[in-house]
């Protein structure tokens, strides 16, 4: 079928060593031995691990076993490559260095690479291509850029992490919402329906009276900024995003903003209908 399956646990064969796990595609195509060896020399050289084709499976660390897995795919030539979950099983640290590599080699080899993944994060450093799903469903398809910007309903905006969606009447420039009064770009959809405020566009240097009052509930550390969790005194929690140094305490008091450049207003329902859309191009 010219299809390559990489499984989301490699499901490597114990019994063979990596030469042999490389090689298994080929031989069930009737490859000879020198040209399954030649094969196999140079995809171990694609995927990092030159030499290695003598190793023991079980000596491997999760990262290599995933660049055997993925030279076993590729073996005989796929049009086709499926990823499932490819770096689910792997730590952070790992995951991240990878898919940086994976995006460069699918680049070189050209192949069509069809990638199943609940990490929006990875999804969006590997493809081309975003296609998101709901109950077998397309929801959403565009380029990473376009799907994170310019979520279409408030299921897409929720299964990327955004917790900031609410209920909203969009009237010119303006959203009435639960959260009072809250800015939004020129062209969003007007009437009823729903907006999302991204954690940077909610701001903590309002002037006193004159933003939304929250209480300070939690701060969650990620690295390069904060999140804050804030108690309206109207309205469901809010999200917002700052520096560490800007930070407030958990039990202070702020008063909000909303920078409209961060509202997105969402032309969509959260419930799909109509027909089904038309199978989206492969994701690269």
């Amino acid at each position: 079928r010219e299809v390559g399956l990489m499984f989301q646990d490699h499901q490597l064969f114990p019994q063979r060593d990596v030469a042999g796990n490389v090689a298994f595609g080929l031989e069930m195509h009737g490859a000879g031995r020198k040209a399954a060896a030649e094969r196999v020399g140079e995809l171990l050289e694609l995927v990092g691990l030159p030499g290695a084709g003598r190793r023991a499976v079980a000596t491997l660390s999760g990262g290599e076993q995933q660049r055997v897995a993925l030279a076993r795919a590729l073996a005989p030539g796929p049009r086709v490559l499926m990823l499932d979950e490819p770096l689910g099983q792997l730590d952070r640290s790992l995951r991240e260095r990878l898919v940086v590599e994976l995006r460069q080699l699918f680049g070189r080899l050209g192949t069509t690479v069809l990638a199943v993944t609940h990490d929006q994060g990875e999804a969006f450093a590997l493809a081309d291509r975003v296609v998101v799903m709901r109950d077998g469903r397309i929801a959403q398809q565009g380029t990473p850029v376009e799907v994170w910007e310019r979520p279409v309903d408030e299921f897409v905006a929720r299964f990327l992490g955004f917790a900031n969606v609410v209920p909203a009447t969009i009237r010119g420039d303006v959203a009435d919402t639960e959260w009072g009064e809250v800015p939004v770009p020129g062209g969003s959809p007007q009437g009823e329906t729903s907006v999302l405020i991204r954690p940077a566009g909610v701001r903590l240097d309002a002037a006193p009276g004159e933003g939304l009052k929250c209480a300070v509930e939690g701060r969650t550390f990620r690295g390069d900024h904060v999140i804050v969790l804030l108690h309206p005194e109207h309205g469901p929690p809010l999200e917002a995003a700052c520096t560490l140094r800007q930070a407030p305490e958990v039990g202070e008091t702020v008063s909000v903003a909303f920078s409209a450049t961060e509202v997105v207003g969402l032309p969509g329902t959260s419930t799909p209908s109509g027909p089904r859309p038309e199978a989206p191009p492969p994701v690269h």
